[in-house]
């Protein structure tokens, strides 16, 4: 007898992967509620941690290996490091190639395939290696297991005729927003070898799985999907010799007692891998030898039995062009006419319109050019609502360059462009900058890269998570009709535009300028994007007039520390410098016109922080500058990387703010935040929804 339709009672997002939690489960609410499943909890994150002596602490974030957790949320990218940061990675699937914004409603030894570490590890497969002590614990804790491994992933690949029939059955919205997703995917795949290296990864797993809870009285995973056998199996989690301490592995280096009570010598004791270009891992001439996350069939007292499945099943019907059982199956529930999506995002308001707003300002004299440079972060958002507040004749806001190597991930630039509509500007660029510090993507794949730097920011509360949504508020913003997405594609008629990089906004922008005129940088994040720029011509820095920087400390003594509170040993570091530190240098070694803003100032009202630079350089302060000669140390050195120094024989002279008069700081945002000129032309969400739920009249 068939058991029932199991009915899912929640979602858990895995952060440490190929999402970020602040994406990925704003996007897992808006599918549910597509499908009319609001009562489905979600599940992602949590601030607890591992203590030393390895006791779990309850809501463990989840957000980095077991490992390398410790007491927050804060860690190093071990195994994360091989999936790409930006296009092909981690950003198109916060974003599912921008697809996600403008669809989903709001509310042998087989080879791995860790196709960025291939030459130092050949043998993992991507979900097992983001932690393979995790997976071990799973397997080795006594509940059954069911495994798809990649060898029958791939036995299902994504074939031509597959992908045809999937063109011509898209019968309900969940089939459409599938579709779109997997044609983007095409359009951006690597090389012309889509049909033959894009598999039915996921997808597939869950048909396994599903087909055998219908039927849960037979003992052997019978299922229609894939053909099953039972090995004994364990997950490699460090390498031979083990014992041997090399400082590559936290659960036993330098401790006398080993975390989680593991035995000194046994198969976790070994040399863990490090990162991309591990030495340990890479032989020369050779394919690599590190086999963390690697499922091995073992014998003896490390062996698992593990139910497998071996390979896709063919088609029943031997007539049919789709050749695997699962192919016909998913597109029949797809398309199945229960259980279906309400709406996608257009449809379920009856006088949606999309609009784009460009203010007119006539023959007004616009005022002095700006780029605005910033990182995201929550207090970022306060000072461009200002910078759009402050007349056109003051400031002419002529693009926005973002850096998604400080305190958001790179998907977030949609929240930017939902501000920008709210406040009437679509006609403001903005530009993504690299998605990593300068020399630390793989110097074989710019892909994927280090984290040396970006591991001080915290993935919870307080951290990405927080700036991502901007602590839940961003879903309050009106939807903008701009947004990222990968491709040049149409819509409607009009063309979507992909998203364009911070240089080709720059040149854009100096391209268009006045005789004569020069543009002046606001920077609050890391200065990895003016690096960029100094180093992409000759004379970049001429069309430059001034430049002003939120960042750096300069230190008055051993009691007057900086702000990476996450790096204990840089006591005197500060933020946006030491998350590119070798940008910073670049920058205050050119000859630009640079007004630094430090921390020192910054921290005399809670309130200044990001925002100061913004009121700085648009009105009269009061203030008391200095001028010094500042050097940025960038040498490698995590302690110290990031430290500004006023050196007097080595350092570049640079205007130091040092003092602004407070009341009128105070007066000067209250009232131009207060004022009704460039205000917002909608006022939220909710407002969009309540024009689009009526007839226009």
């Amino acid at each position: 007898m068939t058991s029932p339709r199991p009915r899912k009672r929640a979602v858990t997002i895995n952060a440490n992967s190929w999402v970020d939690a602040g994406h990925a489960v704003n996007q897992i609410y808006d599918i549910l509620h597509m499908m009319d499943r609001d009562d489905v909890a979600v599940g992602v994150g949590g601030d607890g941690g591992i203590l030393e002596d390895g006791t779990i602490l309850p809501n463990v974030g989840g957000y980095l290996p077991i490992i390398d957790q410790g007491y927050t949320t804060v860690g190093y990218c071990r195994y994360r490091q091989t999936i790409p940061n930006g296009q092909g990675g981690r950003l198109d699937v916060d974003a599912n190639y921008g697809i996600r914004k403008a669809f989903l409603p709001q509310c042998g030894e087989p080879p791995g395939n860790l196709f960025t570490a291939y030459s130092s590890n050949p043998y993992a497969e991507a979900n097992i290696f983001g932690d393979p002590f995790a997976a071990y614990q799973v397997f080795h804790s006594g509940i059954p297991i069911t495994l798809v491994p990649l060898d029958a992933t791939d036995t299902i690949p994504l074939n031509e005729n597959f992908y045809n029939t999937f063109e011509q059955s898209q019968n309900t919205y969940e089939a459409q927003y599938s579709f779109q997703s997997l044609k983007i995917a095409r359009e951006t795949w690597f090389r012309d070898i889509f049909f033959t290296s894009y598999f039915m990864w996921d997808s597939f797993a869950a048909g396994v799985a599903i087909s055998i809870m219908r039927n849960s009285n037979n003992q052997n995973g019978k299922n229609e999907f894939a053909e099953m056998e039972y090995m004994n199996i364990t997950v490699v989690t460090s390498n031979k010799p083990y014992g041997v301490y090399d400082g590559s592995n936290p659960v036993f280096d330098g401790l006398d007692t080993p975390k989680f009570n593991l035995t000194k010598g046994g198969v976790h004791s070994g040399h863990v891998q490090t990162g991309l270009q591990d030495p340990f891992c890479i032989v020369k001439n050779g394919k690599g030898k590190c086999q963390d996350g690697y499922t091995a069939e073992v014998a003896g007292p490390e062996a698992v039995r593990v139910l497998v499945a071996t390979k896709a099943k063919p088609n029943r019907n031997k007539e049919s062009p789709l050749n695997r059982e699962y192919y016909r199956s998913f597109l029949d529930a797809l398309n199945h006419p229960q259980h279906t999506g309400r709406f996608n995002f257009t449809t379920q308001f009856p006088y949606y319109k999309e609009v784009l707003f460009r203010p007119d300002f006539g023959s007004n004299k616009l005022g002095k050019p700006l780029v605005f440079d910033m990182d995201m972060s929550a207090g970022d958002f306060l000072a461009l609502f200002y910078l759009l507040k402050v007349p056109v004749e003051v400031i002419n806001l002529k693009a926005i360059i973002v850096s998604p190597t400080g305190w958001a991930n790179a998907a977030t630039i949609d929240i930017l462009y939902d501000l920008l509509h709210m406040m009437g500007r679509d006609d403001i660029p903005v530009g993504l900058g690299d998605v990593f510090a300068m020399h630390q993507s793989d110097p074989n794949n710019s892909a994927v890269g280090d984290c040396k730097y970006a591991k001080a920011i915290p993935y919870g509360s307080g951290g990405l998570i927080d700036s991502d949504t901007l602590y839940g508020l961003a879903r309050d913003f009106p939807r903008s009709p701009r947004r990222y997405t990968q491709d040049n594609s149409t819509k409607d008629g009009a063309p979507q535009l992909k998203q364009p990089l911070a240089l080709e906004v720059w040149k854009s922008i100096v391209e268009t300028l006045d005789p004569g005129s020069k543009v002046t940088i606001l920077t609050n994040g890391p200065l990895t994007n003016l690096a960029k720029i100094i180093l992409s011509e000759k004379n970049a820095t001429s069309l430059i007039k001034d430049v002003y920087i939120v960042g750096g400390h300069i230190s008055h003594g051993h009691w007057d520390k900086g702000n990476v509170f996450t790096v204990p040993s840089n006591e005197y570091a500060e933020f946006n410098m030491f998350l590119d530190p070798l940008a910073a240098k670049t920058v205050f070694d050119s000859n630009l016109n640079i007004t630094l803003i430090p921390l020192g100032i910054q921290r005399r009202d809670i309130f200044s922080q990001e925002i100061l630079g913004a009121v700085a350089l648009t009105g009269d302060l009061k203030p008391t500058v200095k001028v010094k000669p500042v050097k940025v140390i960038a040498e490698g050195v995590e302690s110290t990387d990031g430290q500004t120094l006023i050196d007097e024989k080595y350092g570049k002279l640079v205007k130091i703010l040092e003092n602004v008069n407070y009341t009128t700081y105070y007066d000067l945002f209250a009232n131009r935040l207060n004022d009704v000129k460039q205000s917002a032309v909608l006022g939220s969400f909710d407002e969009q929804i309540s024009q689009w739920s009526r007839l226009p009249k």
